[in-house]
């Protein structure tokens, strides 16, 4: 697997679009806490944008994910990554 730097995912630095591979790693790195505190909104936000680029492991961790959010951390989460995709 070829890796990437994720900490320049933000400033576009893989290009316009990014690979889902890395949208998933994102979002385990949220889900997990690797990068301080859990953080399932911006877990589910990378998931989601793993979706997109129809990775499966993405959309079942995603449904994982919902059961122990509230709908409003879910549309939050939503909210971010139609941002993120309108940035870049």
């Amino acid at each position: 697997m070829a890796r990437y730097d994720m900490s320049t995912i933000e400033t576009g630095a893989l290009g316009a679009v990014a690979p889902g591979a890395v949208f998933l790693q994102l979002g385990m790195a949220a889900a997990l806490g690797r990068h301080g505190a859990i953080d399932r909104v911006a877990a589910h936000k990378w998931f989601n944008l793993a979706a997109r680029d129809g990775v499966a492991e993405a959309i079942r961790l995603r449904r994982e994910l919902s059961l122990e959010m509230s709908a409003a951390e879910i549309a939050d989460a939503q909210r971010a990554a139609r941002e993120w995709l309108a940035a870049h």
